[in-house]
Formats: C-alpha cells, sequence, structure tokens
C-alpha cells in the first residue's frame, strides 16, 4: 500500500518565497502552497539560506510571535502564524529542529569560586530524529497539506540528502490512519485529501534518490500496519495467505502450503493449534532474490507468528481485551511487509520471509491442556497450557526454513508473551538470540531507525523449566522468566543455525502514540529489519 502523500525535492537556491522588495518573486510551487515550513534553534536560530528567502520582516515577526507565544525553538515545538505579507503562502509554521541542544550547563556549589563547567555540545542528531522531525511535521500540517518544507536547519546534517529521505519518511508515516471501515467520514480535504509537500534543499537529486528506498519502507510499514489493524473476521489465514500472494506483482516467489502439505511435513506442533478453528491454518513462504547470481548462496531468513485471532483456545483468555487479540500477528505482518520493502527497493540480498497462520479457537476439535503432540522436528510436546500456543506455530516454522533453506542465520518476531511487557514495557522489544554478532547487529539497526532492542538472557537454567515428565518438552515453564523460556522453546528448533527471537508484544500492537505513528498496529520491525539489512547483508 503506497503512503498517501506526494512529495517532491527542489533546489533551495532556486526557491523563491519572499515578494519583490525582499528577495524576489514568488515561484510557482511556492504560489500553490498554504503552508511555509521552516526550522528555527534555539534563541530562533534559523539557517542562512532560510534567512535570507525569508526576508527581514518576517524574521522580525517570527521573533515577536515566539516572544508571545514563548516559542524557544525547543525541538519539535512549533510557532503556527499568518503569513507575512510578501511570503507567498497562507500560513507560516516555525519547527524547533533537532541538533542545537547542550547538556545543561553544572554551575558550582556555592561558596566555591570556580567556574562553571562549560556545557557539553549535544551529540549529533540520528537519522531517526528527522524521521520523528517529518512526523511532527506531518502532525503540524494535517491531512490534504500544500506545503513548501525549507529544509535548512540550523545544524546542518552530516548527511543532508540521507536526513531529508528520512525526513520524507516520517511525513509518510504519521500520514497513516485505518478508516477503511467508517462509513461516515469528514468532507474536507483536510481529512481525506492526499497531501502536496515541497521539501526545498541544496542536492534535491541526491535526496531523490535515497528518498526511494524509502518510501519503499514506508509502503512496507503501512502494509504491516493494515493487516495488524484488520479485524479477524475479515483476515483469517487463508485471506492473510492471499494477500502475500499480492507480493508477486513485485517479483516475489510466493509458496503456500495447505494443511494436507503440513501434514505430510509433520507439522503437528502448528496444525494442533488451528485444530479447534473452522478456518484452516497456512503456511506462506516469500523468497526474494536480490542478490543475483554472485551474491551468497545463503540466504537469510525472517519468521513471523501469524496467529489471525487468540481466544487462547481450551485455556480461553478473560473477556476484557480480547478483541486486541486480532493483533496476535505483528510478527507475520512484519515480515510481509519487510518482504515487500526489499522487493520494491530491489535489494541486493536473497531474503526468505516464512509466516505461520492459524486462529486459536475452543472449539469440539480444539487440543486440550495435556495432550501431546509431535513436531517437524520429531521432538515431542506436551501441552500445558494452549494459550502459549505462538511457540507451537513458530518451532514447525523454524524447523522447516533450517531444514529446507539452510540460511545464513533466522530471525523470528512474535508478539509471543505479557511477561516481556512487564518487563521492558512498550518502549523495547525483547531480543534474545544465539548468536553474539547478529544481537549487536540488531541493537544497533534498532538505535538507527528508533524502534528499539533489549537484549534478554538465554541459559540452561531456565532451559530446564520447559523439560516435561511426558513429553521432550512442555510449552510453558511456568509464570516466572515467562520470555525467557518461552525463547528457550524456540531456540530447541533451530538446530544451531545462528538465529534471534524478537517479542513484539508490547511493540508491536496496541503501541503507544509516536511522532511517526499514531496507528493502532505500528508496524514495528520493517524499518528495523530493512535497515539490518541494508547495512549488513546487501551485495
Amino acid at each position: 500500500m503506497p503512503p498517501s502523500v506526494k512529495i517532491q525535492f527542489a533546489p533551495l537556491d532556486k526557491l523563491a518565497l519572499a515578494a519583490p522588495g525582499a528577495s524576489g518573486a514568488p515561484s510557482d510551487s511556492a504560489k500553490s502552497a498554504q503552508t511555509l515550513v521552516i526550522f528555527a534553534g534555539p534563541d530562533l536560530k534559523l539557517g542562512a539560506a532560510t534567512l535570507k528567502l525569508i526576508g527581514a520582516e518576517a524574521e522580525a515577526l517570527i521573533r515577536r510571535g515566539a516572544a508571545t507565544a514563548k516559542f524557544k525553538g525547543k525541538v519539535s515545538s512549533a510557532l503556527d502564524l499568518i503569513a507575512p505579507a510578501g511570503i507567498a503562502a497562507d500560513r507560516l509554521l516555525v519547527i524547533g529542529a533537532p541538533g542545537e541542544e547542550a547538556a545543561e550547563q553544572k554551575t558550582p556549589e556555592a561558596g566555591k569560586p570556580e567556574a562553571a563547567a562549560p556545557a557539553k555540545p549535544a551529540a549529533p542528531p540520528t537519522l531517526s530524529d528527522y524521521a520523528n522531525l517529518g512526523g511532527v511535521v506531518g502532525g503540524k500540517l494535517g491531512r490534504g497539506a500544500a506545503a513548501t518544507i525549507v529544509f535548512d536547519l540550523p545544524r546542518a546534517p552530516e548527511d543532508a540528502a540521507a536526513a531529508a529521505a528520512e525526513f520524507a519518511l516520517g511525513l509518510q508515516l504519521r500520514d497513516y490512519r485505518f478508516d477503511r471501515y467508517k462509513t461516515k467520514k469528514k468532507d474536507d480535504a483536510d481529512e481525506n485529501g492526499v497531501s502536496e509537500i515541497v521539501v526545498a534543499l541544496a542536492d534535491p537529486e541526491a535526496a531523490r534518490e535515497k528518498a526511494a528506498g524509502r518510501e519503499a519502507v514506508a509502503a512496507g510499514v503501512i502494509t504491516a500496519r493494515s493487516l495488524v489493524n484488520e479485524p479477524a473476521n475479515i483476515l483469517f489465514p487463508e485471506e492473510f495467505a492471499a494477500r502475500a500472494k499480492e507480493l508477486e506483482k513485485l517479483g516475489v516467489e510466493v509458496e503456500i502450503l495447505d494443511e494436507p502439505a503440513m501434514q505430510a511435513l509433520g507439522m503437528g506442533a502448528l496444525l494442533g493449534v488451528g485444530q479447534g478453528s473452522s478456518r484452516q491454518s497456512r503456511v506462506v513462504v516469500m523468497r526474494w532474490r536480490g542478490a543475483g547470481e554472485g551474491g551468497d548462496s545463503k540466504p537469510i531468513a525472517f519468521v513471523g507468528k501469524g496467529v489471525t485471532f487468540d481466544t487462547g483456545g481450551i485455556s480461553i483468555k478473560p473477556a476484557a481485551g480480547m478483541e486486541d487479540m486480532k493483533g496476535d500477528m505483528a510478527g507475520a505482518a512484519c515480515v510481509v511487509g519487510l518482504i515487500e520493502a526489499l522487493a520494491a527497493r530491489k535489494a541486493k540480498v536473497d531474503a526468505i520471509g516464512a509466516i505461520g497462520l492459524v486462529e486459536n479457537m475452543p472449539g469440539p476439535d480444539a487440543q486440550r491442556p495435556g495432550d501431546i503432540v509431535k513436531s517437524m522436528s520429531g521432538q515431542t510436546i506436551e501441552i500445558i497450557n494452549t494459550d502459549a500456543e505462538g511457540r507451537l506455530v513458530l518451532g514447525d516454522v523454524l524447523w522447516y526454513v533450517q531444514d529446507r533453506f539452510k540460511p545464513k542465520f533466522m530471525i523470528d518476531l512474535a508478539t509471543l508473551t505479557g511477561a516481556v511487557l512487564v518487563a521492558l514495557g512498550q518502549e523495547h522489544a525483547g531480543l534474545f538470540t544465539n548468536d553474539d554478532d547478529l544481537g549487536e547487529k540488531l541493537l544497533a539497526a534498532g538505535k538507527a531507525t528508533g524502534e528499539k532492542l533489549w537484549r534478554l538472557p538465554l541459559a540452561p537454567a531456565y532451559d530446564k523449566m520447559i523439560d516435561s515428565k511426558f513429553a521432550d518438552m512442555k510449552n510453558t515453564g511456568g509464570r516466572h522468566a515467562g520470555s525467557i523460556t518461552a525463547a528457550q522453546f524456540l531456540q530447541r528448533f533451530v538446530n544451531g543455525t545462528p538465529w534471534a527471537h524478537l517479542d513484539i508484544a508490547g511493540t508491536g500492537m496496541s503501541s503507544p502514540s509516536s511522532d511517526v505513528n499514531q496507528s493502532w498496529g505500528s508496524g514495528f520491525g520493517v524499518r528495523l529489519l530493512d535497515r539490518l539489512v541494508s547495512d549488513n547483508y546487501e551485495s
């Protein structure tokens, strides 16, 4: 699904915003802009190009308005003004830009003559800071806006083109909303129109080139969000598989395994979860072959949990909040969005995306606590709690992927445990891995994109907690260390392959609003894993 914001990059040195007598006649692009957006640092510091464009009269107006509104240029704060005469726009929006803040100056203790310690300069902004800035601007502009944005920051980015591309990504992500089932919508253009944005900067061609890849990532995030937001009566396993198959339009190979195929493979763990539902289970395997003939012979692999609705099964969940369990497929949604992003931007990598799709219902054929199932790996599992179902789905898909494709590594994503919310809240996803190098690369990608991870331990002592008296293992180790024992369970199905598990129960759905996301489904993981690939694995 493409973003609903149209962004053009224009040369800053050819942009004229002021009327004759200031800096020349208004440009055609400026005439159509309802809003002019500029950036300020602390003490209302403006960029040199901005000052030249708006003229002294507009600068004086900004200072008067800032004094009245007590606007000091703090990051992401806004000063909203009627554009002064001579500016070819109706509205002038001044946004506090990142990068100028310094650490708080330390004052000397009372009675001591030492001079105050000098303030430390702020760390340079990250690319995610510029994406957040784009989200802030998008939120202030609203839908259907026509705006010219002067991308001239008081503290120049190290890579202005990359910063502008990330800024555009933030604009696109902030604009997303899921309202397809609302029959009564506001008629005004601000709510339903497509935003037309011109971003003016020194090197528009470089920004345009980098933004093309970011637009593919934005589309992947939006796809993931929309899948998570869909109700379970619409998005059941067969329908989810059909939507994943649409990636064939981008050159992705898509294979769908139905229940007879899974039975032939021995996927008893996954099939056991779905046997209580009238909806049949599916496994979808997506492959993007972007590395070419000279690429690495081993693909990289991403696996997603896709429980399209989770009642808990016989171990049924409480009624309060159960409607949120439509989002228990956020891991699978991320994998689909990631493969879309890689294919759309023609990533030079060989990547596998595999998702297990089931519905966990308490029907007459549902599995029971105490049942023992046999996984594709041959290992047997005692079912202690039918609400610990996601690990059963992932176990069979992980084994299938490592056995068939022999990947360089596997990363799975799952809204797996409520325990990870207790441990990390909604600020970080839980990271578990058997490979330190892969773990460090994931942590770095999380910092770069703002989709943050926190590493939690794996250890033999935790592994013992899921040993069973009646089978090779049980599907839950009890209340203590619930996220860890779930990861230990999954590790039994990777067969020594380098692997990481991301528990996104706190970040993949019902996520808090942010500068770049106002949606219930966040699309968490698409930007993170795309960055992991682009930084480390493209040929």
